[in-house]
């Protein structure tokens, strides 16, 4: 009885969610998109383009060029959370499950008799028939893998897509991997391939066939080892982590592409981190801010370091006196808005520390900044996030700009991001008058994007303005950049 976890993946989740919903959809290629754009890429592909070469991560002009009739579907986050609570109900009544990785995964464990390899299976089959019991199916599918551990077992759910069921027991390691590319192994991306390569590996079965010493030394830490034993079986308990950091980041539509939008996007963004820090009772003791520009390589950087807070009146001033400057040089004509307008902004709460190893603050103005924040929580809470917010966020929620966006390992808290302004779009599949406004944005987008490529084909006949923006950024006393 080698068999410990049953891991469970949802194939294609967030194009099936959109299948399930519209029916007319289901066995079409579907993608879903982030923003009704073509310089954003694919966030989802339903089995349907996945077999037309169209994956997460394609390019939205690539996708329409490989599936002409493949159909874009904006994002909708919070019935994609709403489904994943309704998946995790529908798995509860055949195993108690672990805490989900991410919205698309769930790891369940195995005890006594479940064990048995024909238990097991069964169990896999009585949760696959409960998700159409309960009305989720049949567009609706989930591939499962049975394994010693819980590595070995996400390997082998993703063995037999989709609808798949993949058994491995000890006994079968390591040839059962041996088929496998290394990327196919959760923690292996590219830079780790390219170091594995480096120390003679280049195959899963030389993989598997590597000491611990070996991995050791590839990984450059005790991560090696830790990995070694999984490949060999071992069920090794999770590793404590402690967060580290809270933060957003938006690419943003045309629309936005102007100091004043991204500038209240930026606000909004980190009034919702604020907000998370202080539901996770941590304080920040640093803060870093990205904005990168079209046609252009430099962009503007700031880490910044403070006391602990959490109040996000104050974490506002901070955020609105570094970009102070950026106004200044637009001001200026040192940055050139029409010619390298925003293009995507980031903002990132660091140095985190567990409020209650802080001192509490004395000061009647940063008490009375607290006290706001407090009452900003308990209104959002109730009411929707952005019920109640900051003016200089208007322009970003009266155009429902960054909205909430599923990270990878982290199930969003719909009381912490979504948005009032947002819930009947979130009800509602997208119409085909959605859908008709979508292409026509990524039309203007394509225009856009060539007139911007044109202008840096030909970079060269402005080369003296380039080479000052290039000295600019060098100064932190003339430019921000």
């Amino acid at each position: 009885m080698t068999l410990r976890c049953l891991f469970i993946d949802f194939d294609s989740f967030f194009a099936s969610v959109e299948q399930h919903d519209a029916p007319h959809l289901r066995g079409r290629p579907v993608a879903v998109i982030p923003v009704a754009s073509d310089a954003t890429c694919c966030i989802a592909a339903s089995k349907e383009a996945k077999l037309q070469g169209v994956k997460t991560g394609t390019g939205v002009r690539e996708a329409a060029e490989r599936i002409p009739d493949i159909v874009f579907q904006l994002a909708r986050p919070a019935r994609y959370v709403q489904i994943h609570h309704q998946f995790l109900d529908a798995i509860q009544q055949c195993i108690p499950h672990g805490a989900a990785g991410s919205i698309d995964e769930v790891p369940c464990w195995l005890i006594g008799r479940e064990r048995q390899r024909d238990n097991a299976i069964a169990i896999a089959r009585s949760i696959k028939q409960k998700l159409v019991d309960v009305g989720i199916g049949p567009s609706m599918t989930c591939s499962i893998g049975i394994a010693p551990n819980k590595f070995l077992a996400k390997t082998g759910s993703d063995m037999n897509k989709p609808d798949g069921l993949t058994v491995i027991e000890q006994a079968d390691l390591p040839g059962a991997l041996h088929g496998l590319d290394l990327r196919d192994l959760c923690g292996i991306g590219p830079s780790m391939e390219q170091r594995l390569r480096n120390a003679g590996i280049q195959t899963v079965q030389q993989l598997c066939a590597s000491t611990r010493k070996q991995l050791r030394r590839a990984w450059g830490s005790i991560e090696g080892e830790r990995f070694w034993l999984q490949l060999q079986g071992f069920d090794l308990p999770e590793r404590e982590t402690r967060r580290s950091s809270i933060g957003h980041s938006h690419v943003l539509g045309p629309e936005l592409r102007n100091f004043a939008s991204m500038r209240s996007v930026l606000f909004k963004l980190l009034a919702k981190a604020a907000m998370r820090l202080r539901d996770e009772e941590f304080l920040a003791a640093g803060m870093a801010i990205r904005v990168r520009f079209v046609g252009m390589e430099a962009r503007f950087d700031r880490d910044l370091r403070f006391a602990p807070l959490d109040d996000t009146p104050a974490l506002l001033q901070i955020l609105g006196r570094n970009l102070e400057v950026l106004a200044r040089d637009t001001e200026s004509g040192r940055w050139q808005v029409r010619r390298h307008p925003p293009l995507s902004v980031a903002i990132t709460l660091t140095r985190l520390e567990p409020r209650s190893t802080v001192c509490g603050q004395l000061m009647d103005e940063r008490l009375r900044s607290k006290a706001a924040s407090v009452l900003l929580d308990r209104v959002n809470r109730k009411y929707g996030n952005n019920t109640l917010y900051m003016g200089a966020m208007a322009d970003a929620v009266s155009r429902n700009a960054a909205p909430m966006r599923i990270p990878f390992q982290h199930v969003p808290e719909l009381a912490l991001e979504e948005e009032t302004a947002l819930h009947c779009l979130e009800q509602t599949p997208t119409t085909a008058a959605d859908l008709l406004q979508v292409r026509m944005n990524q039309f203007r987008v394509l225009a856009e994007k060539t007139h911007r490529e044109r202008t840096i084909k030909h970079k060269s006949a402005g080369a003296g303005s380039w080479e000052t923006a290039k000295q600019l950024m060098k100064s932190p006393q003339r430019s921000l950049f």
